[in-house]
């Protein structure tokens, strides 16, 4: 008899729905997950493999015994679930009365066994799991011969199966189903699902949110937590949110993690970090961090000069970001980065000095960013550097550049320098760890992003396509160093909304942006002045430091270098142009008569003179 099934996963009620009409079926995906039931007749849910649950759901639609091989141990196994350890194996015995219960199969034999469970004369109402299918053959394009011949035989057997009478409660026939656990859809040959409407595939979805939520009450129940505590809602919630994308089985295992560590359903936060990151401690909690930030505000405005604009609305990003509030109007937002920074404006500001900036103030003065030159994964096939070849190709083996180094230390500044040079599927990459704070790499493995800060930088805005030239062969200037902050930042976004609205097509990259884009000005003459007086200190030190020979500079001289580094035409290209003059108008030179002068160390030289010749420039040493 049938009796009414407990609460069941979506995928085993379009199973158990569809036994009238399919002899076989391919369950994909999320197969070794823990799945949440409610067993008939039971008050309470409880978390249990597929296996049983499989179980649990065809006994309540009358069936007697769910057989189960292994291709890696080769052994049958009747599952004690059902109508009880006996009469399912009873069950069993009776519809294979010849069965080798306590020895390994070959494939071959395999094949008397599934004719006996689903053929004509089969005397019970069972169903067939095979479980591990995508071990059966490493190659499922190229099965060996007796691979081969047995998914031929199983291929014909969805045809050939005819379904039984029902059992009564249930009227028609059933199918005594073949069910295939795979993890992946296309793990069997091709001709077992195409144009087979025999063979159903069903796909094992990851937990969404509602199903984590009941998943949370169950395991924070299990740590203490009663319905009745005033913060029992907020804590379910908040454990649902931090684990989106893991398991219920995932779930479960930080409950372990939290009991072992001696702690109750408080302590599910700390250990949802340990199981994803393996770290006991987070640098993103405790006040060291914003003592650190306090400090270095000033620091950090010495070291990007002239972009105080631009300073100030990072450090609010970040004060945001440790305090835990980066997309806090979300509904759900704790997966997400702890923070995002998109740097637009002209080269050679100071971004990339900023996003250096950020990482040792963040996690100290050692901590360099993580950095990418996006113009090296301009072609589509690129994002396998950063994610990993798919299993099969070349360097699969290695991993990813990105989530292998994230994996190692989760903590920590990543810098994509030049954006808009990327391939627009490796964009896409993007969108996912902006929106969810996790990618899956080559090798399927989950990496998690929300303890990064990402910061994207682009020259978008400056060079604009000239309307007048057809599409993308000229640029013509879009802004200046004469334009003032206001005018330079209207022209920056507008110029980076087209460009990912109407280039790209990618609206939702640009929403997950939002207003954490941070426009940075062209340097002033008095900022190029600041520069050069740095820059030119550097290269003094740097003399006395590596030959040891003290240099000094005759006022005239520092005059005239002065006058050609902060000029209309090195504005244009920032600070990078005051160290590009400096190389050519000053150290070229210098090098040049130290050299042919043949100073010594622990000599003194003094720039008396500079002249240019023929395009050549000199100094005069004294």
């Amino acid at each position: 008899m049938t009796r009414p099934p407990g609460e069941m996963p979506h995928f085993v009620r379009e199973l158990c729905a569809t036994l009238p009409v399919h002899a076989q079926y391919i369950l994909h995906g999320n197969i070794r997950d823990r799945f949440l039931i409610t067993p008939a007749g039971a008050r309470s849910p409880v978390l249990i493999p597929i296996i049983p649950t499989l179980c649990e759901a065809l006994y309540a639609h009358g069936y007697e015994c769910v057989i189960v091989f292994d291709p890696i141990d080769r052994l049958l196994t009747v599952p004690p679930f059902g109508g009880g350890p006996e009469a399912t194996r009873k069950a069993a015995e009776d519809l294979l009365p010849s069965a080798k219960w306590d020895r390994r199969h070959t494939l071959a034999e395999l094949e008397a066994v599934l004719t006996a469970v689903t053929g004509r004369g089969a005397r019970r109402r069972a169903a067939f799991v095979m479980d591990y299918a995508s071990r059966i053959t490493g190659a499922p394009a190229h099965p060996q011969r007796e691979e081969q011949q047995f998914f031929r035989f199983a291929e014909k057997l969805s045809q050939t199966a005819e379904p039984l009478t029902g059992p009564p409660g249930r009227p028609g026939r059933l199918f005594n189903p073949v069910i295939w656990l795979v993890d992946g859809e296309r793990d069997l040959p091709a001709g077992m699902v195409m144009g087979n409407e025999r063979v159903r595939s069903i796909g094992v979805p990851l937990p969404d949110l509602e199903l984590r939520l009941r998943a949370a009450a169950l395991e924070a129940s299990l740590l203490g937590l009663s319905a009745d505590d005033r913060e029992a809602g907020e804590v379910v919630r908040h454990y649902a949110e931090q684990t989106d994308g893991m398991t219920l089985r995932a779930m479960q295992e930080v409950r372990t993690l939290t009991k072992d560590r001696g702690a109750d359903y408080t302590g599910l936060a700390d250990a949802i970090r340990v199981y994803k990151f393996g770290v006991e401690n987070n640098p993103w909690h405790g006040d060291h961090l914003r003592d650190m930030i306090r400090q270095g505000e000033q620091e950090i405005v010495h070291r990007v000069m002239g972009q105080e604009q631009a300073v100030t609305k990072t450090l609010d990003i970040l004060k945001r970001a440790v305090l835990g509030l980066s997309g806090a109007q979300a509904t759900s937002s704790a997966t997400r980065p702890r923070g995002t920074l998109f740097f637009a404006g002209p080269t050679g500001v100071g971004k990339t000095e900023l996003a250096k900036a950020i990482a040792a103030l963040l996690f100290g003065t050692r901590s360099e960013p993580l950095r990418f030159d996006m113009s090296e994964f301009s072609a589509e096939q690129a994002a396998d550097r950063l994610i990993g070849a798919p299993p099969g190709y070349v360097g699969y083996e290695a991993g990813g550049e990105l989530t292998g180094a994230v994996r190692r230390n989760p903590f920590r500044v990543i810098l994509f320098d030049e954006i808009e040079k990327a391939h627009p599927r490796i964009l896409d990459k993007f969108l996912q760890i902006l929106e969810d704070g996790r990618l899956t790499d080559g090798q399927g493995v989950t990496t998690y992003f929300s303890e990064c800060v990402l910061v994207f930088t682009s020259n978008l805005g400056i060079m604009v396509p000239d309307p007048d030239a057809p599409a993308g062969r000229h640029k013509v200037r879009n802004a200046s160093p004469e334009d003032d902050y206001p005018t330079l930042t209207v022209k920056v976004l507008e110029a980076v909304k087209r460009h990912f609205l109407e280039e790209l097509g990618r609206p939702e990259l640009l929403n997950r942006f939002g207003d954490n884009i941070v426009v940075f000005r062209y340097i002033d003459q008095d900022t190029a002045g600041k520069i050069f007086e740095l820059q030119l200190g550097n290269i003094v030190r740097r003399v006395l430091d590596t030959q040891h020979i003290t240099v000094t500079i005759d006022g005239a001289v520092r005059d005239h270098l002065r006058a050609r580094c902060t000029g209309p035409e090195t504005l244009e290209n920032g600070g990078r142009g005051v160290g590009t003059v400096l190389e050519s108008r000053f150290v070229n030179p210098l090098a040049r008569a130290l050299f042919d002068g043949d100073a010594r160390a622990g000599s003194a030289v003094h720039v008396a003179g500079i002249r240019e010749h023929a395009g050549t420039v000199s100094l005069e040493l004294r």
